[in-house]
């Protein structure tokens, strides 16, 4: 490496061939650690990454993006002097030079702070909003995957984010996300989780409401699940996680919004995404489900809209997917319990109870604790339940509970309840918007 180094330094006839070796050396952790120690290394590449000899500065910037790499942050911390000459870059050359320095940049603010902490106050924020009106689909991809990367350093709420907020950049981002498949799924998925971390800091949520954030992406994901039947496209899981995120910790806010979106097409959307995913990408249900617990906390509109659309036995049958997706299919079931006996009696009909009775029997005290909410409401509201669970033998799995320190005493004010017309009990109901995953 040294000798690549001088060889580089002297400016013999071969010194883009020293720089591809160099590049390929650059891939060894080892080696990028000692090269930023060897004295003069970092500013000879900066010398040729700025010099006016196009081969020579695309040579040089694939070896500072190999040692953007390293999860060293010395080695970041040695690039530093390179930074400013990296934004300036992103307003001109070919779209390849400009990718290149975008990752470059998007690499090292990952590995350290004191980098995020000099480009700051050189305007990356400014420079990335000029950039993301680029007609080039790469371009928007890699301006995505710095700012994902910005947007999740832990002092992004404090630092970076008001920061972003007053660019153009949340306007754009959402315009790139909406556009779905047509800015290219790439640009697409980078920038929806950049979205998904500025709602997940919760200081920025009335400015995105304010964008139209929620009936965007609520249209957004309706034309998902509407292309979804005919031609998925490869990687398309991959957007629809971060917009169901963001969807939920949007109306995880107290602020009303879920009356924005009564839609009943969102409901049916979401179980077409559930059925087209269940199989090859799990992960999700557990999404989808997230959303719609949220959907359903509070507003009756969507509870009674699950049941006339007839969309009940669809969700029964995610019961058995995982640990979560059956609290959250429980969860979402209480929700709807929760709105009283019209409601209840519903649920009596459409035969949810032959269902939840396996649940009943499963070793999970989380899940099995849902489902005693859940009868708990179904009883209260709707005693012809509590007669029907006990002609199907439900008593018996309850008094397999009366040991179970976490479950016992529930277990017991059910037992009680289904002994008489309408027993007290020491339930109180639990309904509540859950914040998705951060």
């Amino acid at each position: 490496v040294l000798e690549l180094l001088r060889g580089i330094q002297r400016g013999s006839g071969d010194r883009k061939r020293s720089l591809s070796h160099l590049r390929r050396a650059l891939q060894n952790k080892e080696t990028q650690q000692k090269f930023v120690r060897l004295d003069g290394s970092i500013r000879t590449l900066i010398g040729l990454f700025t010099s006016s000899l196009a081969d020579m500065q695309m040579e040089a910037a694939r070896c500072l993006h190999e040692l953007s790499h390293s999860s060293d942050p010395a080695v970041a911390e040695a690039c530093l002097p390179v930074t400013s000459y990296l934004l300036t870059y992103l307003s001109g050359h070919s779209v390849e030079f400009t990718e290149l320095c975008l990752y470059t940049l998007g690499n090292l603010v990952v590995e350290s702070e004191a980098v995020r902490k000099q480009l700051l106050p050189q305007g990356i924020i400014p420079v990335l909003a000029s950039c993301i009106q680029s007609p080039h689909e790469a371009v928007l991809e890699g301006l995505g995957y710095v700012l994902s990367q910005l947007l999740q350093a832990k002092e992004a709420p404090t630092e970076i984010i008001p920061l972003v907020l007053d660019s153009v950049l949340p306007q754009h981002m959402l315009q790139l996300v909406c556009s779905g498949l047509k800015a290219g799924i790439g640009a697409a998925v980078e920038f929806a989780w950049c979205l998904h971390y500025i709602v997940c800091s919760h200081t920025a949520n009335a400015a995105l409401l304010s964008l139209g954030a929620l009936p965007a992406l609520t249209s957004l994901l309706l034309d998902l699940a509407s292309e979804i039947p005919q031609d998925a496209a490869e990687g398309l899981e991959l957007l629809v996680c971060p917009v169901l995120r963001c969807l939920s910790n949007l109306l995880a806010e107290e602020t009303g919004c879920e009356i924005q979106i009564q839609d009943e097409r969102l409901l049916i959307a979401l179980f077409l995404i559930l059925q087209c995913f269940l199989q090859q990408h799990p992960f999700i249900v557990q999404e989808c489900l997230w959303l719609l617990n949220n959907l359903t906390a509070d507003e009756p509109f969507f509870c009674s809209a699950l049941l006339s659309l007839d969309l009940l036995p669809a969700l029964l049958q995610l019961l058995p997917c995982s640990q979560m997706a059956s609290v959250l299919v429980l969860t979402v079931l209480c929700n709807i319990a929760e709105k009283g006996p019209a409601y209840c009696q519903q649920l009596h009909r459409q035969s949810a109870l032959p269902l939840l009775l396996p649940t009943l029997t499963l070793p999970d005290p989380e899940v099995v604790g849902q489902c005693l909410e859940l009868l708990h409401l179904l009883f209260l509201h709707w005693p012809e339940a509590a007669a029907d669970f006990v002609r199907q033998g439900g008593h018996r799995a309850l008094e397999q509970h009366q040991s179970t320190p976490e479950l016992q005493e529930r277990a017991r004010a059910l037992l009680d309840m289904v002994g008489q017309p309408l027993g007290a009990s020491t339930f109180s109901p639990c309904h509540t918007t859950l914040s998705a995953f951060s």
